[in-house]
């Protein structure tokens, strides 16, 4: 009843059209949700992500949910997830990928997730990391920890997604740190992040996390800048 009031006055609508949604509709539209650009790199056993930081970071298994490009429908949805507060998006996006990913033995191999860290100063001003829900539900999905303590960020950088390689890994080399060791000894991390574009931010947390004795590194992703 309550609900009914607050869609009557407040109606919910799609995050990517910005339409009202129906009762059987949640965050996205189902005609927006057709319209994704779905990559099913982890159906189809795809490197697509691996190449990016190949040669940089060993990575077990890699993937993303969504292709990401100027002016499109996930470049819409990152924007309102990171700048305006529509944290409901992280989670519908890793409930998604988090029940595909169940489906495959490699990534029920998995022991936590970890997600990469905002600076403290970020952190604050945004009030979530918009990649915790996304983890969480990944989390839960695979039966595995999420841990988002474990890896931080020490140094605040600008917001750079567009930036080349070269540029990126010096703004982000040596910004990351691991407040403690011994509970990741011997595990299967998955990292995730919302885009993977360059590689460096990946390359970054891997230069930490790898340096833990006996630890296997995934990566999942939202999307993957084309």
């Amino acid at each position: 009843m309550i609900k009914n009031l607050l869609n009557l006055f407040f109606p919910e609508v799609c995050e990517a059209c910005n339409n009202v949604l129906n009762d059987n509709e949640d965050v996205i539209c189902i005609f927006c949700r057709h319209q994704l650009p779905i990559t099913n790199f982890h159906f189809d056993s795809s490197d697509a992500v691996q190449k990016i930081v190949f040669g940089r970071v060993k990575l077990e298994n890699a993937t993303a949910l969504l292709h990401f490009s100027k002016k499109g429908i996930v470049q819409q949805l990152l924007h309102n997830l990171k700048y305006r507060g529509h944290e409901q998006i992280s989670g519908f996006l890793g409930e998604w990928l988090g029940s595909e990913l169940s489906t495959i033995d490699a990534y029920n191999a998995i022991d936590v997730v970890i997600p990469v860290p905002l600076y403290k100063t970020k952190l604050r001003k945004r009030g979530y990391n918009q990649v915790a829900k996304f983890g969480k539900e990944i989390a839960n999905a695979l039966n595995a920890d999420y841990n988002d303590t474990i890896l931080v960020k020490t140094k605040s950088t600008q917001t750079q997604v567009f930036k080349g390689r070269l540029t990126r890994w010096n703004d982000d080399g040596a910004i990351f740190s691991i407040t403690e060791r011994e509970s990741l000894k011997g595990k299967h991390i998955l990292l995730i992040d919302d885009i993977i574009t360059t590689g460096a931010t990946v390359e970054a947390c891997a230069s930490v996390l790898l340096k833990i004795d006996n630890i296997k590194l995934s990566l999942a992703t939202m999307a993957i800048a084309d």
